[in-house]
């Protein structure tokens, strides 16, 4: 499995990039959200990736960051969605404006990218507002926390099997008692302790 790629930007097209990797160019497939913030070709550049792998192929998917990434692993399980849907609604969206959209049940929003019709908007709503992380519409969301650390102790606890809006909320109190310093290590930790309670 590879998890990010660290190398220069070789080459873009209308929705991928080529990562040259110590001399290894890698096709990595991008929303225009992704690719527009990759920056000039021969710019170094770390891309998260996911890998699919089908019956006859295998791609590579990448983001500029790692949101972007777990958002693209929640919308391809919604039935339907494929990753070409995917990125489609994450060229149009950035992933606070998917979780908001998926927060306030607002299928408008998602069904203004292509491919996506009213149907289907409403099918990735239901199917992911428990994992949208926030509160519906009249609640205060909870938001991820800001910075590196805080939000690789989100992901760490959503691969632990958290749902999004309880790993935001443990790793905010982690981040609140600790502060700005904290660890990704000491952060993951207490949060987990914060989570069990």
């Amino acid at each position: 499995m590879i998890a990010h790629l660290n190398g220069h930007l070789a080459a873009t097209g209308t929705d991928h990039a080529v990562i040259d990797v110590n001399g290894v160019g890698y096709l990595v497939g991008a929303s225009a959200r992704t690719l527009a913030a990759l920056g000039a070709l021969g710019e170094f550049v770390t891309v998260h990736t996911e890998m699919l792998v089908a019956e006859d192929s295998i791609r590579l998917m990448g983001f500029a960051s790692a949101q972007e990434r777990d958002w693209f692993r929640l919308l391809t399980g919604v039935q339907g969605v494929g990753a070409k849907v995917a990125l489609a609604i994450l060229s149009i969206l950035s992933p606070d404006e998917v979780q908001t959209a998926i927060a306030r049940t607002d299928a408008a929003m998602i069904a203004r990218a292509n491919g996506v019709g009213p149907k289907l908007a409403q099918r990735i709503v239901n199917e992911l507002k428990d994992k949208a992380g926030g509160v519906a519409l009249g609640g205060g969301a909870v938001a991820a926390p800001a910075g590196g650390a805080a939000s690789d102790a989100v992901s760490a606890l959503l691969n632990l099997g958290f749902k999004p809006a309880e790993a935001s909320a443990a790793v905010n109190a982690a981040n609140d008692e600790l502060g700005a310093g904290a660890t990704l290590d000491a952060l993951v930790r207490l949060a987990l302790r914060k989570a069990a309670k």
